[in-house]
């Protein structure tokens, strides 16, 4: 009998090397449901290439999650944008706006929840007011931000924007996958 459990990922900081996978789980976020964008298509729109351009700035932070192997599974970093251009899930310029993918393959098996709870932890040591994002309707990741306490506080189009405030950080509903890695020293938010 073969055993198909699923070992917890490991998850470590994002690099400025994980520049070109952010890039690859970009795409994957914004294609959650059906391929709709290439990704040369998806960073020649400026409100999309934001998220990624210049990986790292000052204040972004992130984690990426690993197999036993080292093969990247899926990322969740975070980035604040000024009011006059703001992502699609912004709130204020001093809230974060998280982005979070896991490969195709690897969905339903626990790594988007570990990737969350360690940005989640990440933007706490910061002492981050919150974090926030944007996710369309018909997303099963809606149940995950639910899940670690995100509420809607805005509607754009077909997209909720959801937002957690971190002052009151609610524990995980899903086993822990180990203590989630130090993403840098704590710094401003």
């Amino acid at each position: 009998m073969t055993d198909t459990r699923r070992t917890a990922p490991r998850l470590r900081p994002a690099r400025e090397a994980d520049a070109p996978f952010l890039e690859r789980m970009l795409l994957e976020a914004f294609n959650w449901d059906r391929p709709r964008f290439t990704l040369a298509g998806l960073l020649a729109l400026p409100q999309a290439a934001h998220y990624v351009g210049g990986w790292p700035r000052a204040g972004d932070f992130g984690v990426v999650a690993e197999d036993a192997r080292g093969r990247e599974l899926g990322a969740a970093w975070a980035r604040r944008f000024p009011a006059g251009d703001p992502g699609y899930g912004h709130v204020a310029p001093h809230i974060p706006e998280l982005t979070l993918a896991v490969d195709a393959g690897e969905r339903g098996g626990g790594v988007g929840g570990a990737l969350l709870d360690a940005l989640i932890l990440a933007a706490e040591e910061r002492g981050c007011a919150g974090l926030s994002l944007s996710v369309e309707d018909g997303n099963r990741a809606r149940g995950l931000y639910e899940g670690r306490g995100f509420v809607p506080v805005g509607r754009t189009g077909e997209a909720d924007t959801m937002l957690l405030r971190t002052r009151t950080r609610l524990r995980s509903a899903s086993p822990a996958a180990g203590p989630p890695p130090r993403t840098g020293p704590p710094g401003p938010c």
